[in-house]
């Protein structure tokens, strides 16, 4: 069994609506299928022959070996706990996570909305009924923590500029900084942008990139590798 992987990334490719990898690990090429969000982020960043770690679930069937990539270990056990519901398979589960963050699932779980679920390809009323339901009894933990935690988010009022923190996020992650760290330069990144907007300054996504790398390096935060 594969539970996480640490490799060079070879290539990554699109095939209909399935997005994949190649990571050479020790002379071995695996291919692995991985979310759009983070498909877009190695294109965008033209990110090739460096080494990336995913989160892997594997699933072993008569005639072939399918390995799901994640780029964080709560995607892939939100990704687990919808292939354990009737009904669901591997590609409807990677549709969910591709439409949704675990933050919106775990809101629309809360909330009940039918509308939201059923909108991924592939679920009708029943199923978005019965996910709904299995789901909110598995993540009762999550959904009182997500409705608890509101004040303390930050608040970007700017779409761009949330747009941009949020890609921000999913490129240190796959640069394997850790949640700590990542969590701890966000409040840096919004001053920064702030600022650069009241001076009318575009803040550019490279730029606060790097912003965010030198203050994790120079603060002692080590990549894990």
């Amino acid at each position: 069994m594969i539970s996480w992987i640490c490799g060079e990334l070879v290539e990554s490719w699109q095939t209909n609506q399935k997005f994949f990898v190649l990571i050479n690990c020790q002379g071995l090429g695996y291919e692995i299928q991985i979310l759009e969000s983070f498909f877009l982020k190695l294109k965008k960043n033209q990110i090739t022959n460096k080494e990336i770690t995913l989160w892997i679930k594997h699933i072993k069937k008569e005639d072939s070996d399918l390995l799901f990539g994640f780029t964080s270990k709560d995607q892939k056990n939100f990704f687990i706990e919808i292939l354990n519901i009737r009904g669901v398979g591997s590609q409807i589960g990677m549709g969910i996570l591709n439409k949704f963050s675990i933050s919106e699932l775990i809101n629309a779980i809360k909330t009940q909305n039918i509308k939201i679920i059923s909108s991924v390809p592939g679920i009708g009323k029943k199923m978005s009924d019965r996910l709904i339901l299995e789901l909110k009894s598995k993540f009762k933990k999550e959904i009182q923590i997500e409705g608890e935690k509101g004040k303390n988010e930050l608040e970007v009022k700017n779409p761009e500029i949330k747009k941009m923190v949020e890609d921000l996020q999913l490129t240190l992650q796959s640069l394997n900084y850790t949640k700590n760290q990542i969590k701890s330069i966000l409040p840096v990144i919004v001053k920064e942008t702030d600022y650069l907007t009241k001076k009318e300054i575009n803040a550019s996504f490279e730029n606060l990139l790097k912003l965010a790398m030198n203050h994790l390096d120079n603060d002692g935060s080590n990549i894990v590798r």
